[in-house]
């Protein structure tokens, strides 16, 4: 490691030494350190209204397109107008995550989240979005549901500058050896979000069908921004002496000469990019195979999200061990798990194998996120962590690809083969990169 930091989570251990006191472990005192630390709070419950609000977003706007279209090629295209600003812009979120402070990038992305949420429900309330409505624009026409696609891509800009930050800032708040603490909280964080909002969004348009999720989606993000006002600087700023441009290649330089974080970077990569496809892609999965509507597609959601909590729980509460190899085992996990689910055709199997997928799932994110910035130096943080944060606008481009898929050789060939694909590179990785393997 080329720059250690005693991190705020190291004083919150003392207590502990020895193993136990007042008949607590070490174990259970580790487990969530990172909440002593007041400014991680207020950073946490601000991540977790951006974090509700993207969940809401994803789940109701995949369903309603398909309501819209039934056209797993047109949800398809809706990822991936929000992977092309993710793809083109993150590395200058990185570099503007690497220039000024953090917190108000964060604040900035909240309003523009919030004017978006907005428009959208304001298009549902006026009977702008319908799958009958037309737009004549310049000669040409153009269906309602291109709202969705439009409202995609201004989220996908948003989260290409709003992520780099959104993580870099963490170990800026509790310092590195502690890093895998608090990104497992926050991971847990999101996953409970993924046990509830899902049920909640479905019941929340079967009540009063999808202008209000977007009204409560904005409700989310509001509070968010309430919360990153509150939250102080992180860092020094440095005015920087070089253009964007120039911090991008010097960023990517860095990393073609740090073979471990660049290693790490492309298995976390390819992981998403196998493996997430399956949450846009999860209504016609539902409808097709499984029989269920939106509130089937909520519990299912809801179970892979309870299994992604109890992996964080358990990663929040181990030493800096072997996280490598943990990394590798959970994508193999990963693998196993989502070729099981997409084979299967039975209600029971499918809660079965979906929560292995969300334990494999959050077990593989959490570890990749730690080891890139526990390995990378500090200055280049943001730049390298906006490629991993590319990994948002692969997910879309592979939720792209795997739609054009099912189209033609139907849902569970593609999403099957997607995961065997990840099954047998997350093995060859095991076998054969022993610099992954052993990494702590």
């Amino acid at each position: 490691m080329n720059n250690r930091l005693d991190g705020y989570g190291d004083t919150g251990m003392d207590s502990g030494m020895g193993g136990r006191r007042g008949g607590i472990s070490l174990r259970n005192l580790r487990t969530f350190s990172s909440l002593k630390n007041p400014v991680y709070r207020i950073f946490y419950f601000g991540m977790l209204g951006q974090m509700a609000g993207m969940n809401i977003q994803i789940f109701a706007g995949v369903w309603l397109l398909m309501r819209m279209t039934d056209s797993p090629i047109i949800v398809g295209a809706m990822t991936f107008a929000h992977a092309l600003p993710m793809l083109s812009l993150s590395l200058f979120g990185g570099a503007l995550a690497d220039r000024v402070q953090k917190k108000y990038i964060l604040l900035i992305g909240q309003i523009v989240s919030i004017l978006v949420s907005l428009g959208t429900a304001l298009a549902l309330s006026l009977n702008y979005l319908s799958p009958e409505r037309t737009f004549a624009i310049l000669g040409f026409v153009i269906p309602s549901w291109s709202i969705l696609v439009a409202a995609s891509f201004f989220q996908g800009t948003v989260m290409a500058f709003m992520m780099p930050s959104l993580q870099t800032i963490v170990p800026e708040i509790v310092g590195e050896e502690q890093l895998m603490n608090a990104v497992s909280l926050s991971n847990m964080g999101m996953n409970t979000l993924r046990v509830f909002a899902p049920a909640v969004t479905g019941f929340l348009i079967k009540a009063f069908d999808y202008e209000v999720v977007y009204y409560v989606m904005a409700s989310m993000h509001f509070l968010s921004a309430i919360f990153m006002v509150f939250l102080p600087h992180t860092r020094k700023t440095i005015v920087p002496v070089s253009s964007a441009m120039a911090s991008i290649k010097a960023g990517v330089s860095y990393l073609r000469n740090e073979t471990t974080v660049l290693l790490v970077l492309i298995l976390t990569l390819l992981t998403v990019i196998l493996s997430m496809p399956y949450q846009m892609l999860l209504p016609f999965f539902c409808e097709d195979i499984l029989n269920v509507d939106e509130g089937g597609g909520g519990v299912l959601m809801s179970v892979s999200g309870a299994g992604a909590i109890a992996s964080s729980l358990v990663l929040a509460s181990l030493p800096n061990k072997k996280r490598g190899l943990m990394m590798l085992i959970s994508g193999i996990l990963l693998g196993i798990a989502l070729a099981g689910f997409s084979f299967s055709s039975l209600w029971s199997l499918a809660l079965f194998t979906i929560t292995f997928v969300g334990i494999g799932q959050s077990s593989n994110m959490a570890l990749g996120t730690t080891l890139v910035q526990y390995y990378v130096e500090a200055d280049y943080r943001g730049r390298i962590m906006s490629i991993l944060m590319m990994q948002f606008g692969f997910m879309s481009l592979g939720t792209f690809i795997a739609g054009t898929m099912a189209e033609s050789m139907g849902v569970q060939w593609a999403l099957g083969g997607f995961a065997i694909a990840l099954f047998f590179i997350s093995t060859l990785a095991l076998v054969f990169v022993p610099r992954l393997r052993k990494l702590d």
